[in-house]
């Protein structure tokens, strides 16, 4: 008998060892994905999933790096399996809509980022990128309102002042374009295309002394950029 207890008791710690290691793959798999190295995180999500995990943040985790080298489908599926998995998580719901925008299917972006800032509220990159997808789909006035939404939840939202001077132009709305494309110029200096945007509504507005200066900054800027001083933030979603 005392054989049957000693092989229970090692049996017991291996079995103890297995679900350690695969606490440790989780994590190390979001530690690097967190530190930028894709290549292994890829790697240890991967290894994580052919185990059986059934943790939503790795299969949106996995979805997103997809995505960002062009697996679209493939990101669809595994996004969708983090809902499956989760239905209330929102970032699976937002990484999902960036993936059905990318695939141009705009209504189905639209409901996913709908989802998410119902299960988020101030979830202001999902109404960013709600009205992205609104816009594209013609509806100017639920664009607005969901740009005005993102600022309201965060007034230095540069992207979203942005892209809400790009529909107040569309819209006709010229005063409180230039208003807007002021305003994202004024939390990034550096924003070429609000400025560029900016010296159009001037021009379209008959302040011509105006758009000639924002030209001016322009290539001061870019003259600035060729010396490594200036950089876009790439993370921003604009129209």
């Amino acid at each position: 008998m005392k054989g049957f207890g000693d092989l229970y008791t090692s049996k017991k710690k291996r079995k103890k060892k297995t679900s350690f290691s695969k606490e440790q793959i989780i994590d190390q798999a979001l530690q690097l994905h967190s530190k930028g190295n894709i290549s292994e995180a890829t790697k240890y999500y991967q290894k994580i999933i052919s185990q059986g995990c059934n943790n939503p943040i790795i299969f949106t985790n996995y979805g997103t790096i997809l995505r960002d080298i062009n697996k679209l489908n493939e990101a669809e599926i595994y996004h969708r399996k983090a809902i499956e998995l989760q239905p209330d998580y929102a970032n699976a719901h937002f990484n999902l809509g960036n993936v059905l925008k990318d695939l141009i299917k705009l209504q189905d972006a639209e409901f996913s980022y709908r989802k998410a800032i119902e299960l988020n509220p101030n979830f202001m990159e999902a109404y960013l990128n709600l009205g992205v997808i609104l816009k594209g789909l013609g509806k100017l006035k639920d664009a607005e309102f969901s740009y005005r939404k993102a600022i309201e939840l965060n007034p230095n939202f540069v992207g979203a002042h942005f892209n809400l001077g790009n529909v107040l132009q569309d819209l006709g709305k010229l005063k409180d374009a230039e208003f807007s494309y002021r305003k994202a110029i004024e939390l990034n200096p550096n924003f070429i295309r609000a400025h560029s945007q900016l010296g159009n509504v001037l021009r379209e507005l008959g302040k011509l002394e105006e758009a000639r200066i924002c030209s001016e900054k322009i290539m001061n800027i870019r003259s600035w950029s060729i010396l490594g001083s200036f950089s876009l933030n790439r993370k921003m979603t604009l129209d």
